[in-house]
C-alpha cells in the first residue's frame, strides 16, 4: 500500500522522511534519547542518524508491504516531527491492527497522541475495513492508559507486565 497523509486539523500526519526536503533523522534521534522513551520503549533505540535512518527504512518497508500504516505527527506550518502514530500487525483479510504511539518530550500533555491516534483510527476503520483495533502498553504508563481510554478503548486483557486495550469499529 502507498502511504496516506491525513490532514488531522492541529497536526498533519505523513510518512517518515530523510529527504531533501524534509529530514526527520535529528527529531527520531533527539526523540528516543529522552528517559521516557528509553523506558516505555526500550526495545527501539536510535543512537545516531544512521539508526534513524534505517528506522525510516524499516517503516517505508512495512507500508509497502500492507504490515504497517505509520505517520510522522507534525506541527503543519513547520513540518516539524512532534511524534509517530501507527497501525501495527495489520491483517487486512481479519480486520485486525494494533495502534501504537510515541509524542517527543517537549510535546507531551498536549493532546498530541489522542488527536492523532483518532485520525489514524478513524483511516483504519474507514478506508482499511478494521474490525477491531488493540492498544498495548507497559503496565504503569499511565500516559499511555490516558490515550486508550480518551480514544475509545476498554482495558481487554493483561499479559503479565502489558496491559491490552481493544476498540472496535462501533466505539
Amino acid at each position: 500500500m502507498q502511504p496516506v497523509e491525513i490532514n488531522a486539523g492541529a497536526y498533519y500526519l505523513r510518512q517518515l522522511r530523510c529527504d531533501t526536503r524534509l529530514d526527520d533523522r535529528p527529531a527520531l534521534v533527539t526523540a528516543f534519547a529522552d528517559d521516557e522513551m528509553r523506558r516505555w520503549a526500550p526495545r527501539t533505540q536510535l543512537r545516531d542518524i544512521n539508526d534513524a535512518a534505517l528506522y525510516i527504512a524499516g517503516r517505508t518497508a512495512q507500508w509497502a508491504q500492507d504490515q504497517r500504516c505509520s505517520w510522522a505527527v507534525c506541527e503543519p506550518t513547520t513540518g516539524d516531527l512532534v511524534g509517530e502514530i501507527g497501525l501495527s500487525h495489520l491483517d487486512l483479510d481479519a480486520g485486525t491492527a494494533e495502534a501504537g504511539c510515541w509524542v517527543a518530550a517537549q510535546w507531551r500533555g498536549r493532546g498530541v497522541a489522542t488527536h492523532a491516534l483518532g485520525a489514524a483510527l478513524r483511516f483504519g476503520y474507514g478506508a482499511l475495513g478494521l474490525s477491531y483495533v488493540d492498544y498495548v502498553h507497559v503496565a504503569g504508563n499511565t500516559a499511555s492508559q490516558r490515550v486508550a481510554q480518551k480514544c475509545g478503548f476498554r482495558q481487554h486483557e493483561r499479559h503479565g507486565d502489558l496491559v491490552v486495550w481493544r476498540r472496535g469499529v462501533d466505539s
